[in-house]
């Protein structure tokens, strides 16, 4: 009986070791800690006034197409925008597949956009 009350104990005191263990390894480590320890490691800046100021900062394309075709359609945009994924078959998979490889394209949905806030 003594080798079961050993063995029921065992893993207890296993318990306990690995949680004071635990306790005391177990630090948190500040930015300041991290970024010497990884010099590679990104340091994220703040934004600047112009950034926060710039109607498109924080605005992923996806959201600005959306926000478009939910205020103008998809006619509209086709109309003031010249390109083929607007005006055959329009999907928000094709429309934002080209504008995020066509920098032109991209641009004017942009100016679009600008102009749009500025109706409202």
């Amino acid at each position: 009986m003594d080798l079961k009350n050993d063995h029921k104990n065992e893993p207890t005191d296993k318990r306990k070791q690995s949680d004071e263990l635990s306790d005391t390894e177990f630090k948190p480590k500040t930015n300041e800690e991290l970024n010497e320890e990884s010099p590679t490691r990104r340091n994220r800046r703040q934004a600047t006034e112009e950034q926060l100021n710039n109607p498109l900062h924080g605005v992923k394309l996806a959201q600005i197409l959306e926000r478009l075709v939910e205020y103008y359609g998809w006619e509209y945009l086709a109309d003031r925008v010249n390109i083929r994924c607007f005006m055959y078959n329009p999907t928000m998979k094709s429309s934002l597949g080209f504008l995020r490889k066509t920098t032109w394209a991209r641009e004017h949905v942009e100016d679009v956009y600008l102009d749009m806030l500025e109706e409202r």
